[in-house]
């Protein structure tokens, strides 16, 4: 069979829609840099101010698992095109905003184009790039949303200390634009459009689901697990998973959960759920930990985890190649370990954590990181038909938002305990929590290396 050649339009649009994939990521991982800013400026706790990262992440987790049924009714251009606009407007409400409301409102309305353009990206690469050079532009695909935590601390640290933090926002419009410009020329329609009835239940299943359960988690640091907002919260969650596994009985299911039956790819879900839980996590706990705990400005914060994301964005597309070429397996399972040996470096020296230690200790992570996250996605999308891949990936691309917005509120509760009890003082009680937080994301760590040792196996090319 002839090998196939990238076409440049196709390398362009998958540019354009990961542009925006980048700026999603970047104003998250820069926003968690000015927290103790915000809470300053807007007079709220942590609890509150960590849904400027849980609430997008949220939006995005109801708004990706629409990408499958949202490809077979419109354009791929027009996709795009409501993502870009809808971004910049969210952007724009960020920069003027008066108060917190406002400002987590232009959040999420960022939450909505990021959650249209990330399956966006994945969805081009899957449908447009040869067999033989799907792990190589997956993995420059995680590139383009891995360079984002890489230097989003430190951009948010430096705007936050030269600027003000309303210049995140405002210094975004102009790369939004580009990428505007990129996909209005590069992205063609490859498939037909086949109109799809939209299952209207099914939607209302999605945002009961995570709507519930994200609510229960960001109570979870200021409220009884058996109140109505932390329990009830969670209940409302579970019947909007049962009344989502009902609906998957019609003709066209928001989302085909019938996926989930292949053991192999099930497995790489869950995975890559604790996988991700445990990298929001640890980019909650750091900065907060490095400004708390270590007394440090918000710029060393950013600087200090700089090394580290950036080890992991250029391991992205490298693994990637190793992937085409040696099969799935070695790289996976090698960028599990080294995670999980960092973790547990992370929490035997958590409460003690000087800055050489953290830089250290986040750069054997994310190394790990590299190696394992994007293949992890490649691999269990290998396992799947074609006609599977758009839900396969759907259903990854959500719990990927998932994972970020339970692992920041979990982590968030679990430090908020430690800060609530008297007595003690915010530095040691913000060790104190992100040594429990550790602990938690440890075993998740492990969890996720058991299973892939299971399921991860090289494809036949």
């Amino acid at each position: 069979m002839q090998e196939k050649k990238l076409n440049k339009k196709v390398i362009m649009s998958i540019v354009a829609a990961g542009i925006m994939s980048f700026c999603g990521v970047l104003v998250e991982t820069a926003m968690n840099i000015t927290f103790p800013t915000l809470m300053k400026d807007f007079k709220v706790d942590t609890q509150t101010v960590q849904w400027m990262t849980t609430g997008c992440l949220l939006v995005i987790a109801m708004v990706v698992p629409l990408s499958a049924i949202l490809k077979k009714n419109f354009s791929t251009k027009g996709i795009f095109l409501s993502a870009n606009l809808l971004f910049m407007f969210g952007v724009v409400i960020d920069a003027v905003a008066k108060d917190f409301t406002l400002l987590l409102i232009g959040r999420m309305i960022q939450g909505i184009g990021t959650g249209l353009a990330l399956p966006l990206m994945f969805n081009i690469i899957l449908e447009q790039v040869p067999s033989n050079k799907i792990g190589l532009m997956m993995g420059i695909g995680s590139l383009i949303t891995a360079i984002a935590p890489a230097i989003g601390p430190t951009y948010g640290g430096l705007i936050v200390n030269g600027l003000g933090w309303r210049f995140i926002f405002v210094l975004l419009l102009p790369i939004l634009i580009i990428s505007l410009i990129m996909g209005s020329y590069s992205i063609t329609q490859v498939s037909k459009i086949k109109k799809t009835p939209v299952d209207i239940l099914g939607i209302i299943s999605i945002i009961l689901l995570f709507g519930g359960l994200i609510l229960g988690f960001s109570n979870l640091g200021s409220m009884s697990i058996f109140s109505l907002e932390v329990g009830g919260s969670w209940i409302v969650g579970i019947l909007g998973l049962v009344l989502l596994i009902y609906r998957n009985k019609v003709a066209t299911p928001i989302i085909n959960l019938d996926v989930l039956k292949n053991k192999r790819y099930a497995g790489h879900v869950i995975s890559f759920f604790f996988i991700q839980l445990c990298s929001l996590g640890i980019s909650f706990i750091l900065p907060n930990y490095i400004q708390l705990v270590n007394h440090q400005s918000a710029t060393v914060a950013g600087l200090i985890v700089l090394p580290g994301a950036a080890m992991g964005a250029v391991l992205a597309p490298i693994s990637g190649q190793i992937l085409d070429r040696l099969g799935a397996r070695k790289p996976i399972l090698f960028g599990a370990s080294i995670s999980v040996i960092a973790l547990i470096l992370f929490t035997i020296f958590s409460r003690n954590l000087n800055l050489t230690w953290t830089l250290i200790i986040y750069f054997i992570y994310m190394s790990g990181i590299g190696f394992a996250f994007g293949n992890i996605m490649t691999s269990g999308l290998q396992n799947l038909t074609l006609d599977e891949q758009a839900d396969g990936n759907a259903i990854l691309t959500t719990l990927q938002q998932f994972a970020g917005a339970s692992g920041t509120s979990i982590v968030a509760a679990i430090i908020a305990q430690s800060q609530n009890q008297k007595g003690v003082n915010i530095a040691v009680s913000t060790a104190n929590g992100a040594h429990n937080a550790f602990i938690v994301l440890l075993v998740l760590g492990l969890l996720a290396l058991i299973i892939l040792s299971r399921v991860v196996v090289n494809q036949k090319k």
